[in-house]
């Protein structure tokens, strides 16, 4: 799972299948902002999830 960008913002989801729980990084102008922290169950967690959680992440600080 590779990192996603958006308007001079980059996502670097990472994750524990042990612990079933990962992190996405926020990067802004290679800076780092925060982490959205997530849980899922199985194997990976699915990309729809980290996407959407990279969606709501910019639709609530009003990044493009």
């Amino acid at each position: 799972m590779g990192a996603v960008e958006r308007n001079g913002y980059r996502f670097e989801p990472e994750y524990s299948v042990i612990e079933q729980n990962g992190a996405i990084h926020v990067y802004n102008q290679g800076e780092f902002i925060e982490e959205i922290k997530f849980d899922f169950t199985g194997k990976f967690p699915e990309m729809d999830q980290i996407e959407q959680l990279i969606a709501d992440y910019c639709e609530q600080r009003g990044i493009e």
